[in-house]
């Protein structure tokens, strides 16, 4: 099996994809606890933070870059980033890279076309809702998408900065991500994309008002494909 690297930013979306990996890999590979060999390091989620914040895409790359060198070094295949609003840089880093990637979007949108969604909602941080990660991914493929309304995009990133990377999932924030859903229902959106990797940490499929797109996860099953294969 390949050796996947995990070049990790937020430490509940890493976790998330860490553990997806490590207890669905059995199914898979047809052995009890059997998954690939891991290997993840993340820097400071300060760093990434201050870089997000400063709109600099190129500090945000090149501690990605750091992290995928030292990930190569143990002899990692491939890399993947359980973080969505990272990918901002993902074209900076791909060209230097010394290991091939894996995209999370693309991952996704490839889930969102076979399952035959035509309007997709996209939450996530602000900076990913308000950047092209998604779209550009969506309209290659035909597939419409929406976001929510500004005020909704200020109250998300809020909830996610402050209680989502920290753990914190609280029913009032369940209630407020369920309420932003239906409202892109509403706009005639048949799934939405959790593409913030800890929200799927807070909304579950059988709560939400659409079928989700769980990014995190589909993220993990796609690199446990690939060191499969």
């Amino acid at each position: 099996m390949k050796h996947i690297g995990i070049v990790a930013c937020s430490a509940e979306g890493a976790a998330l994809c860490y553990r997806t990996i490590c207890i669905e890999g059995e199914k898979l590979i047809g052995k009890r606890y059997a998954h690939p060999e891991v290997t993840m390091h993340t820097f400071s989620f300060s760093e990434y933070v201050r870089f997000i914040e400063a709109n600099d895409w190129q500090g945000v790359a090149n501690l990605m870059l750091g992290s995928v060198n030292k990930i190569a070094k143990t002899g990692a295949d491939f890399a993947i980033c359980p973080d969505n609003t990272i990918h901002q840089a993902f074209d900076l880093v791909v060209r230097e890279s010394p290991i091939p990637w894996l995209h999370i979007a693309e991952e996704v949108v490839s889930e969102a076309k076979r399952q035959n969604y035509k309007c997709v909602g996209i939450l996530g941080t602000r900076s990913l809702m308000e950047s092209m990660v998604y779209p550009a991914k969506f309209t290659a493929v035909g597939i419409e998408y929406k976001t929510p309304e500004k005020e909704d995009r200020h109250h998300i990133n809020e909830i996610i900065f402050n209680e989502l990377v920290y753990g914190q999932f609280s029913p009032k924030a369940r209630s407020y991500f369920n309420g932003v859903i239906s409202k892109l229902k509403d706009q005639g959106c048949d799934a939405v994309v959790l593409g913030c990797t800890e929200i799927p940490l807070l909304i579950k499929q059988e709560e939400s008002p659409l079928p989700t797109l769980d990014s995190t996860r589909l993220l993990a099953r796609a690199a446990l494909k690939k060191a499969i294969e």
